[in-house]
């Protein structure tokens, strides 16, 4: 019988443990998309199924940005939210069942689902046609301080040829007869308007303008600013510190000295002096005054010291909207009005005969918070200083030798040789230094 050679069973391989782990095996699997990437729009019902995406220049830069156009119910703006970097998300749609879309090519199956990588979503918002056509009719040429009219009255064609003609779809959107009507009667709103004939022509009027954007800005902060804008443009511009002030009553006249001014046929009243030491809090903390007496900290009895908190600015409903409004007005001034004409709505605010708008209530209180604060910012500093010992310049040219001579020991063991540092390790007790066999006998 052949003898036969048995081989033993290799063992499988061990992987090592800091191997990845396998990749799961998905279930579906995605098509890649061909194309530019999708994004998620949302759109108002307003828009009708001729609604288009137009390039038309921004009214605050002039650089190509992108509008809706329907030709029904007028232009609208996009506005962009997106997630944070840190946290990026993406987007999952499914068309709602009964819909066209959930049907690809008349064929039954499972429901047309799609994955957004991109996580911004864009809000259509109506925009007044006024900011789109308010770079042609102002002339940035114009001296500000001239009180000449100087601006010809033109034609609506005339204003819109001064507009960036490069990347616009704009003189494919007046084709449309209800867009340039539309964009006419608003033009009328801020200008002044002569007929010519069959024709009417238009100049801006900077009186009108202001007006209009002052309506814009009251209609704005009415229903209160969104809620970022109205906490950090409002509620804390206007809030003013509050001084906590404690006032420490020193002991009075013994008993013995009254009784001996009594004798002398003298009345001396009791003289209480008290010392007072100011603290600045903000509203929120206000009710740390009601735990001041027995706080860990206080070196005051209750019975010794009063707590006394100087009462805090109050800004009054007129005040609150006048700041909302000149909030209103910046944010209008800043996002769709060209720079030069911003700055002069800006100055021209301010003028009580231009803008019918007096700003002197808010203008005295914001002074009295300038005061406030500045009063509360020197309180500070005084408690600062009182809490720490003041260091004189010896004790600070003290400090820097001993830094440096730290510095220059530590640089000096870094240059020593492994050798030498093992050297030092060694147990030297009981030998003798070389030194002793040099010595003159």
């Amino acid at each position: 019988m052949a003898r036969t050679r048995s081989t033993k069973s290799t063992a499988p391989k061990k992987q090592p443990a800091d191997a990845p782990p396998p990749e799961p095996i998905s279930q579906y699997t995605l098509e890649s998309r061909q194309g530019p990437p999708q994004h998620v729009f949302i759109l108002p019902k307003a828009a009708t199924s001729e609604a288009r995406v137009v390039t038309l220049p921004h009214p605050r830069s002039g650089r190509p940005s992108r509008y809706l156009f329907c030709p029904k119910s007028g232009i609208y703006e996009f506005t962009k939210f997106s997630a944070p970097k840190h946290a990026p998300k993406s987007w999952l749609i499914e068309p709602r069942p009964g819909s066209d879309e959930n049907v690809l090519d008349g064929e039954k199956g499972p429901p047309r689902t799609e994955v957004i990588s991109n996580g911004a979503m864009y809000v259509a918002t109506r925009i007044d046609p006024l900011f789109l056509v308010l770079p042609a009719l102002v002339d940035v040429k114009i001296d500000k301080k001239s009180d000449e009219k100087k601006r010809l009255f033109l034609c609506s064609d005339d204003h819109f040829d001064k507009l960036p003609q490069q990347d616009s779809h704009f003189s494919d959107m007046l084709r449309c007869d209800a867009i340039r009507t539309l964009i006419e009667s608003r033009m009328e709103v801020i200008c002044d308007t002569v007929d010519a004939g069959d024709e009417k022509m238009f100049r801006l009027s900077e009186k009108k303008l202001l007006t209009t954007i002052i309506e814009k800005a009251k209609q704005m902060g009415e229903g209160g600013l969104p809620p970022s804008m109205e906490e950090k443009f409002v509620t804390k511009a206007l809030e003013a510190p509050v001084l906590l002030s404690r006032n420490v009553a020193m002991p009075s006249q013994p008993q013995s000295k009254a009784e001996d001014a009594a004798d002398s046929g003298h009345s001396t009243p009791g003289k209480e002096s008290s010392t007072s030491l100011t603290t600045p809090v903000t509203e929120s903390d206000s009710s740390l005054e009601s735990h001041a007496s027995t706080a860990a900290t206080s070196f005051v009895d209750e019975a010794d010291g009063v707590d006394i908190a100087s009462a805090a600015l109050q800004a009054s409903p007129d005040v609150i909207a006048l700041q909302r409004l000149r909030v209103a007005f910046d944010f209008l001034c800043s996002r769709y009005i060209p720079s030069a004409a911003a700055e002069l709505l800006r100055t021209q605010l301010t003028q009580v005969e231009e803008s019918s708008v007096d700003f002197a209530p808010l203008e005295k209180y914001m002074a009295s918070l300038a005061e406030r604060r500045a009063e509360a910012v020197a309180a500070s500093s005084v408690a600062n200083y009182s809490s720490k010992r003041p260091r004189d310049e010896e004790q600070d040219e003290l400090r820097q030798e001993k830094k440096r001579k730290l510095e220059e020991e530590k640089k000096r063991k870094a240059n020593q040789s492994r050798g030498v540092r093992d050297l030092k390790k060694v147990n030297t007790s009981g030998m003798m230094k070389l030194s002793h066999f040099f010595k003159a006998k």
